[in-house]
């Protein structure tokens, strides 16, 4: 029987088990330090990762898969499944990774029916729009009806990140139209987010977490007031204040699926330990 298939990439930072239960096909990015490659999620795992990141004098780089890559993951679908694929992926704004999955998605032509999508987002702002697809294919619904879900999520989902320093984003080339902050962080906690381009930018300079997170709950209580919720956590070496802040979440909002996990080694390359990212999108169930 003819069914929707979900790919994404390992940028959406979706648990594991959860990306197996949903049958979500992850094509992994790599990263790099100096001359050693290393496949996201595959044979680094974050923790490796950042353990490495700490006791290497090397900044690590990242690389996205190539179109040959993505022509392979959708070819195996289309013939193994004979399904429709939905595909969606980093912000082109912070990598080519979607350009890839496009290049990949015109060599194939009308072969495989096939939708690529910009996220314009990243971490677990791609999962939450991710899992909810793959939800909706599990349940049987058309490839028509999961794309219009996606559409209002797109529209709908938002995502605020605390980080430690902006060295990581600095030093890679990913910080947007954050770099004014740049020189200007003593005792300062710069809220960041994505714009409707997928650009990182500035929401906000508040001083210390404390006022940070109040912040966050604010514009989230005005975006999403008694609306039913997924809200997923992605952290960098930070649990502590991810399960803190999902408590604080859980007390305030109508949480329908929650989900806390770790930032993996191609976006913590660009954010450093010490993130925090929140992501929200209503539900329709």
């Amino acid at each position: 029987m003819s069914k929707v298939m979900i790919v994404t990439d390992s940028t959406a930072d979706i648990p594991g088990e959860l990306a197996e239960k949903l049958e979500i096909q992850v094509v992994p990015l790599k990263v790099h330090f100096g001359e050693e490659a290393y496949e996201d999620g595959v044979d680094l795992s974050p923790e490796e990762f950042y353990k490495k990141l700490n006791s290497e004098s090397v900044m690590p780089s990242t690389s996205q898969p190539t179109p040959n890559q993505f022509e392979e993951v959708y070819q195996k679908l289309h013939k193994e499944h004979a399904p429709d694929i939905i595909s969606i992926h980093l912000s082109s704004k912070l990598s080519g990774t979607f350009q890839s999955a496009y290049i990949a998605q015109q060599t194939l032509g009308e072969s495989v029916s096939l939708e690529v999508i910009d996220s314009k987002r990243a971490s677990y702002a791609i999962g939450v729009i991710v899992v909810e697809a793959a939800q909706m294919a599990q349940q049987g619904n058309p490839k028509e009806e999961i794309m219009a879900r996606i559409n209002k999520m797109l529209e709908d989902t938002n995502v605020f990140f605390m980080v430690d320093t902006l060295e990581y984003l600095q030093k890679n080339g990913r910080i947007g139209k954050a770099s004014a902050l740049v020189g200007s962080l003593l005792k300062i906690k710069p809220i960041l987010s994505l714009n409707a381009e997928g650009e990182v930018y500035p929401f906000e300079k508040v001083r210390g977490n404390k006022k940070a997170v109040q912040r966050i709950l604010a514009e989230f209580t005005k975006l999403y007031n008694a609306k039913p919720l997924h809200v997923g956590i992605s952290h960098s070496e930070a649990e502590k204040e991810a399960r803190e802040f999902m408590d604080t979440m859980r007390e305030q909002f109508d949480i329908r699926q929650e989900v806390i996990t770790n930032i993996g080694p191609v976006i913590g390359a660009h954010v450093g330990p010490g993130t925090l990212s929140i992501a929200v999108t209503p539900v329709e169930r």
